[in-house]
């Protein structure tokens, strides 16, 4: 995907933003704390093509269209129905048409707690529920994950097309 607008959700102080970045598209790196978001100002420096967003991405309003939207582990956080359509709501007023969702959830199978936090856990059919009609699932996967730690966690990860 040359030159694309990508929003990175729950972006942290992520070096994937780094290699966007490297790769020539503009980022939206957007988080709920302006914390992690400072460290990669710093780390980044002043850059052209990154614009940081503090906020909610139930709630945040993004300036531009979005041609990709990267959530590593932040949907499965919201455990209520309400809250997980606004997500999906976030999402298509922010991804253009033929843009898409690149999605990652703990699955059916994976850990019940991340953090402390109580999460949802996820497969194809409960993700497409939620996303549809604005948007059709193009491929669905599962993989473990090892964390530092050790610990093994299994991951639904979903690949969404904007209608």
């Amino acid at each position: 995907m040359p030159s694309a607008t990508i929003a990175v959700i729950g972006a942290g102080a992520s070096g994937l933003i780094d290699e966007l970045l490297v790769d020539g598209h503009r980022v939206i790196a957007n988080d709920i704390s302006a914390t992690p978001l400072a460290l990669v100002r710093s780390r980044v420096g002043e850059h052209d093509r990154l614009v940081t967003l503090t906020g909610d991405a139930r709630t945040v309003a993004f300036a531009e269209p979005i041609d990709a939207w990267h959530d590593r582990a932040v949907f499965h956080f919201f455990t209520t129905a309400a809250d997980r359509a606004a997500y999906a709501a976030a999402a298509a007023r922010a991804v253009r048409r033929g843009g898409h969702v690149v999605l990652s959830a703990f699955a059916r199978s994976g850990p019940t707690q991340c953090s402390g936090l109580a999460v949802h856990q996820h497969d194809e059919a409960s993700i497409v529920d939620v996303f549809a009609p604005a948007f059709n699932l193009i491929e669905s996967f599962e993989t473990d994950h090892t964390t530092p730690s050790g610990a093994i966690q299994r991951f639904t990860h979903a690949v969404l097309r904007r209608c």
